[in-house]
């Protein structure tokens, strides 16, 4: 498919060079710029549009008479660059180049007309204009957003290009330690690593192990905290946890001056907000409840349970046993609550299965202020939203939380199977999982992949103001090409 990034001088070109003057003439200079306005095109597409399609007689035929091609039709000439007929695969190679996948909810539609098509037609792997106007008329405006490069990352293939690179590099780091206090976890090979990540817009990119099922283990904790905050408020919430750093191991006996668990992100603190979720149900329709949420988050992606895991942490917990009972004795569940059930849904939520591919959906949705980018389902509150990121950015890495803000500067959450749950506010969330743990409890490949990451793109948090080097922007059309990571790496 032919570049969508025109210059000037190709549209000079244009504008001049083709015989019948379909653009040299004024009056169709007019008709161009109706298009422009009526389907909200950038200029340099609507004139490689056309460039490519003058030679059909259909179209000039419909241009001399002062009628507007349609959205379908613009899309249709767009892929077929000249041609009658579209092959299958070709438009879904364009569709996937952007980002999308065939399996994308918000595309059903279109997939399920376009397969109904290949099996009622005798020419299965052409399309002409009417078959593919019949077959995207469902979905245009996602599509025709798709292929106008109009997502938060319009040159998707280059900036997953790079951060293919960045896998590759952070593959190479070894060391580490696969945890093994829990012995299901222990079971993982070292070598395992993927990394998948989702755009706001619902672009899609995955790299290495990444349909592999691991436990969400401390990553689940703002995602249950988000919960909290998005059934009872964040005045109700904070009555029963703080929202200072705690600067010590996440799982200390310790609280704060008000007899409250420092943070959502240490165990205590977890163990309490897991105690706030239904209030009154029983574990049973506690746990369906918080499942219901997760699988809106991933947008109805895999999401499962390790019973094994489960019952290994129950078995194991005595740290978290002991912290239970401190603060049963700190008086920091809410009246009548059941510790020992408590610290049950506690062990079952951190045994909450997930992929690579999931979890990033999930990482995506707090991306996108709470709607899932993939279903436009909104799940959580913005204030569910806001309060979550500001406590992953202060409080998700352990006891590397103030190193990891300072160099990464983003929203993040680790836990001990190896998984990263990675935030880019209003771009993207991320899913980063190898097993092998620094001893901070933080994956080694994961910590080199987000420091690399924000090496070559500006997506610290402070990245954007005045006077600062440049970085590769994957938000702007064309980027920031060069960057200093780039030049040294």
């Amino acid at each position: 498919m032919a570049s969508l990034a025109f210059t000037a001088t190709d549209v000079a070109y244009i504008s001049f060079q083709k015989d019948g003057a379909l653009l040299g003439v004024p009056k169709n200079r007019i008709i161009l710029k109706k298009i422009i306005r009526v389907h909200h095109l950038l200029p340099s597409l609507v004139c490689e549009i056309l460039a490519s399609v003058c030679s059909s007689s259909s179209v000039t035929s419909k241009m001399k008479q002062g009628l507007l091609p349609s959205l379908e039709d613009l899309l249709f000439y767009t892929i077929a660059e000249g041609q009658e007929k579209i092959p299958v695969h070709k438009f879904i190679t364009a569709l996937k180049s952007t980002g999308l996948r065939t399996s994308d909810p918000r595309l059903k539609e279109c997939m399920d007309m376009l397969r109904l098509t290949l099996q009622t037609t005798s020419d299965g792997v052409m399309l002409d204009k009417d078959l593919f106007k019949k077959c995207v008329q469902s979905n245009i405006v996602l599509l025709t957003q798709a292929f106008r490069r109009k997502f938060v990352i319009p040159d998707f293939m280059s900036f997953t290009s790079h951060i293919d690179e960045l896998y590759e590099s952070a593959k190479k780091q070894s060391g580490g330690k696969v945890a093994d206090y829990i012995p299901q976890l222990a079971k993982f090979s070292p070598d395992l690593w993927g990394v998948s990540l989702c755009t706001v817009d619902g672009q899609r990119h995955s790299v290495g192990d990444t349909k592999v099922p691991f436990c969400l283990q401390s990553c689940v904790k703002p995602l249950k905290y988000a919960i909290a905050v998005n059934d009872l408020g964040t005045e109700y919430v904070h009555r029963y946890v703080g929202k200072e750093p705690s600067g010590l191991r996440f799982n200390k006996l310790f609280l704060n001056e008000d007899d409250k668990p420092h943070n959502p992100m240490v165990n205590a603190g977890a163990i309490v907000v897991t105690s706030l979720i239904k209030q009154g149900a029983n574990n049973a329709e506690k746990f369906d409840y918080v499942m219901q949420f997760m699988n809106k988050m991933a947008g109805n992606e895999y999401v499962g349970f390790s019973n094994a895991t489960f019952q290994s942490e129950r078995e194991s917990g005595d740290r978290n046993f002991a912290i239970g009972y401190y603060l049963k004795e700190k008086k920091c569940f809410p009246e009548g609550t059941d510790m020992v059930a408590i610290l049950d849904f506690y062990f079952q939520l951190c045994s909450i299965e997930v992929t690579c591919e999931s979890a990033s959906v999930m990482a995506a949705t707090l991306a996108n202020g709470g709607f899932c980018p993939i279903t436009g389902e909104r799940v959580l509150s913005p204030e569910a939203v806001r309060n979550t990121l500001s406590l992953m950015h202060s409080c998700g890495m352990y006891d590397f939380s103030g190193q990891f803000a300072f160099h990464v500067g983003l929203p993040a959450k680790s836990g001990v199977a190896g998984g990263i749950l990675l935030v880019v506010p209003n771009v993207m969330g991320l899913m980063c999982w190898s097993p092998p743990l620094d001893k901070m409890g933080n994956s080694v490949k994961g910590i080199h992949f987000c420091h690399d990451l924000v090496s070559l793109c500006n997506f610290h948090n402070y990245d954007n103001l005045r006077h600062f080097a440049k970085k590769l922007d994957p938000r702007r059309e064309g980027g920031d090409q060069i960057s200093f990571f780039l030049q040294t790496h």
